[in-house]
């Protein structure tokens, strides 16, 4: 976009005006995962993922694809630090791909899996971007039989978690452990539009429970490897509210914001589970039958919380749509509950709500149920959309602009004094995300990224769209 027409002095205006009013001190950078961007399938002995056995089952992914190259980032990395570089960012949050560093869940680190990060983490230290590195955003190694409901995995992430700090400790600035792992259970073990594509409903919660103690394990790995970096972990957090004032649409809500938020939270900042009382007891049974030493284990002291959030959630009671005679039919028709749409706001490409309102919300809600227990927070966000290049291989996603400069005030607006959220420690904003990728069961057909990458050529040149732009002049005008 030439940058004299009148959107483009709008934008470059709000740019300057919003950075005029971060927080001295206030990080901002990119995120991504590792098998979203890294593509590299074969590479150097990486060994099969949950993701990458998904992604081969018919139907699974909307245009059929896989993400065995992507956006080739594993070839492309140097370009994609020189990006983040000129953007300005303070810092990236990654995430390794544990089959690439350990093909089948167990045994020492894969040195060719090692050399690749080694080489990211000193190109990153080299350009002064601050390393935020994920252990596991989603994959794991396929060679674990189970996956999360295997409370042997647990294990199994402890190890590897120690052996990582022992190793990359002395360069990264922070660790996540897990990345939503509420999401995992609930979209891949069960109602299974995720992998490994398991539809066990309330019996899903083993894999929910598992994740909290590999997380816990992982902490205590990192500890006992004298990590210099901070330690937390990151959840997919939504603010609830019921379409009606009826009871049964309240207690609907109740049990998805006990499954989509406390169900993390609250253990690993609490020490305890939520109480499963009402009418769903039973379907949460397992709640009440975890052993104290795993919970002591999951409560680890952290450093920072992380509130991965793209929008709020309106249930109402009943089941989606119908269900066979037998009981059978799509896993989501047989939940006590189904979410509504959001009419009243607008939408990205994914049909997610665009409402940054409740940002403010979601950390208002962190800091009145756990107060003093909630250590400083990171907030991801970001939107998809379907953006095209135009004849002059420029992209101009305007609302994708719109998005982040609204969420970013809204965060930034949510914990200043007098604000909703006031009293959130509030440290940066990290912008999902920085390449287009594989964006899960969405599969091409939707794009997160900062910076636009032709999928069916990825040796192409990367393009930052205007977004891009956007952001650099956020940042410089600090």
């Amino acid at each position: 976009m030439s940058s004299n027409t009148p959107a483009s002095r709008a934008w470059q205006h709000r740019a300057g005006e919003l950075g005029d009013r971060l927080p001295t001190g206030f990080q901002i950078g990119a995120s991504s995962s590792a098998f979203q961007i890294e593509g590299g399938a074969r590479d150097g002995g990486r060994g099969e993922s949950s993701w990458d056995a998904f992604t081969r089952q018919g139907g699974r992914i909307l245009d059929g694809q896989n993400a065995s190259v992507s956006a080739d980032h594993i070839g492309k990395l140097s370009d994609d630090v020189t990006l983040l570089s000129e953007l300005g960012a303070d810092l990236y949050r990654f995430s390794f791909a544990w089959p690439r560093l350990q093909p089948d869940g167990r045994g020492a680190l894969h040195r060719a899996g090692v050399a690749f990060y080694d080489r990211l983490l000193d190109e990153l230290l080299g350009t002064g971007i601050s390393p935020m590195a994920a252990l596991s955003h989603w994959d794991i190694p396929l060679a674990l039989a189970g996956g999360w409901l295997n409370r042997d995995t647990a294990w199994r992430f402890g190890d590897y978690a120690y052996q990582m700090g022992e190793l990359f400790g002395d360069r990264i600035d922070a660790w996540v452990t897990l990345t939503e792992p509420a999401t995992v259970m609930f979209n891949g073990y069960a109602i299974g539009v995720h992998a490994p594509g398991q539809t066990l409903l309330f019996d899903a919660l083993p894999a929910a429970h598992h994740q909290l103690l590999g997380h816990g394990l992982a902490v205590q790995g990192l500890r006992a490897a004298d990590v210099r970096g901070r330690i937390g972990i990151t959840n997919a957090h939504t603010p609830v509210q019921s379409a009606t004032d009826r009871e049964a649409d309240r207690t609907a809500a109740t049990l998805y914001d006990l499954l989509q938020n406390r169900l993390v939270a609250d253990p690993v900042l609490l020490g305890r589970y939520p109480d499963p009382a009402g009418e769903f007891e039973t379907e949460l049974r397992m709640l009440h039958e975890i052993e104290p030493d795993d919970l002591r284990t999951i409560h680890q002291p952290l450093d920072f919380y992380g509130l991965s959030y793209s929008q709020p959630t309106r249930i109402a009671a009943g089941a989606r749509g119908p269900v066979g005679e037998d009981g059978t039919g799509p896993a989501l028709n047989r939940l006590p509950f189904h979410t509504e749409v959001f009419r009243e706001h607008p939408a990205t490409g994914f049909g997610v709500p665009i409402a940054p309102e409740y940002l403010a919300v979601a950390l208002t809600e962190l800091r009145d149920r756990y107060n003093e227990a909630l250590p400083p927070v990171y907030v991801t966000a970001g939107a998809g959309f379907p953006d095209r290049a135009d004849v002059r291989g420029e992209v101009t996603d305007l609302a994708r602009i719109d998005y982040l400069a609204e969420h970013l005030l809204a965060a930034v607006e949510a914990v200043a004094p007098g604000g909703p959220a006031e009293g959130v420690d509030l440290r940066g904003y990290l912008v999902r995300s920085l390449l287009d990728g594989f964006e899960w069961e969405a599969g091409y057909t939707q794009r997160f990224g900062l910076v636009y990458v032709d999928v069916t050529d990825p040796a192409r040149p990367r393009t930052p769209k205007l977004s891009y732009t956007w952001l650099q002049h956020v940042l410089s005008s600090r």
